[in-house]
């Protein structure tokens, strides 16, 4: 046939675009599942953290003393506190509901640095009520956030004025008032 060009190629032409597009889906979808598992692992973090909050409710409850120990502020620990400020005896031998306070309090925490990637507590009580007034603490629990940003800023910044607690930066924190 005289008249026909013939071309040559492009047949290629197509097979390259069509995987470049092919290609392009699969890195989105690539993409999408990963971000998937990330807000999976931060869902059972976070359900992990809860589950950490109502044992030490439950630990207040099985107080002789319990109500009385939250109204004096046995139960507060800040973030930095350290772990050997109480008896570690309080599983095998008597003790006040001052110390098994304390021990409840440092196998907790001990409790959250296991479970927790870099997890961290703070238990606080509200200042502005009066001691003997008190009837509830606030439990704020963070571990390291799966999102980064440039300047090491959590996007879950989290704070409460009323008892000047801040969630540390490069943690996600979930807070829970416990009223036992």
């Amino acid at each position: 046939m005289p008249g026909l060009k013939r071309q040559g190629g492009v047949t290629l032409i197509e097979s390259l675009v069509a995987t470049t597009v092919l290609a392009i889906g699969i890195l989105s979808l690539l993409t999408v599942q990963i971000r998937t598992l990330v807000e999976t692992q931060t869902s059972v973090y976070r359900a992990q953290a809860v589950r950490a909050i109502e044992d030490l409710a439950e630990r207040i409850k099985a107080n002789p003393d319990g109500f009385g120990q939250l109204r004096a502020g046995a139960y507060a620990s800040p973030w930095d506190a350290t772990s050997n400020a109480a008896p570690d005896a309080c599983d095998t031998n008597a003790c006040s509901p001052s110390d098994l306070a304390r021990s409840d309090v440092v196998q907790w925490r001990k409790t959250i640095a296991r479970t927790l990637p870099l997890g961290r507590a703070n238990v606080f009580t509200d200042e502005s009520v009066a001691l003997g007034d008190r009837r509830q603490i606030g439990v704020m629990v963070g571990w390291r956030a799966n999102e980064r940003t440039g300047d090491d800023a959590s996007p879950f910044d989290l704070k409460v004025d009323a008892a000047g607690v801040v969630c540390p930066k490069g943690l996600i924190c979930h807070l829970v008032y416990v009223q036992p």
